[in-house]
């Protein structure tokens, strides 16, 4: 198995299904894993009035603050992994990519919600970017759903 693997994030539960899956392999190997969460670029914040109320950097500050804290909660159960944290800003898949290049990724674990043809055609899909332009390969779950 890898020894290097990043996990992209964006705080949605089926995102977070790949999680124990990663974790218990990263333990038996003896793997590295980066959690990531990638965020828009944020814009200064105005009231009403027309007056700034926090700069881009103020809010960039606050929402990397707010990303590492999820990151944290969301690998707090697993022991024994090492686990490292990251918060990126701009488009999801380049930033996903940047960020396995410069990990060294050795695998990308993604969680997929398995949209139909049409769907990703219309709507493109985050996890299909990644499978056609990463360099390290990528491992894709579709989380189980819930039965009606």
């Amino acid at each position: 198995m890898a020894k290097r693997i990043l996990v992209p994030l964006d705080r949605s539960p089926a995102a977070e299904a790949v999680v124990p899956v990663v974790m218990a392999a990263a333990r038996s190997d003896g793997a590295t894993v980066r959690l990531l969460n990638v965020e828009p670029v944020p814009q200064s914040c105005v009231n009403e009035e027309g007056r700034v109320v926090a700069y881009a950097d103020q809010e960039m500050s606050r929402l990397e603050a707010e990303g590492l804290d999820y990151l944290r909660a969301v690998g707090l159960p697993f022991q024994n992994v090492e686990i490292e944290y990251v918060v990126r800003f701009g488009d999801p898949v380049a930033e996903i990519l940047r960020e396995a290049e410069a990990f060294g990724a050795e695998l990308i674990a993604v969680a997929t919600e398995g949209r139909s043809a049409l769907g990703r055609a219309l709507l493109g899909s985050v996890a299909e970017h990644i499978v056609r332009k990463a360099e390290a390969p990528v491992m894709l779950m579709r989380p189980a759903r819930a039965k009606s």
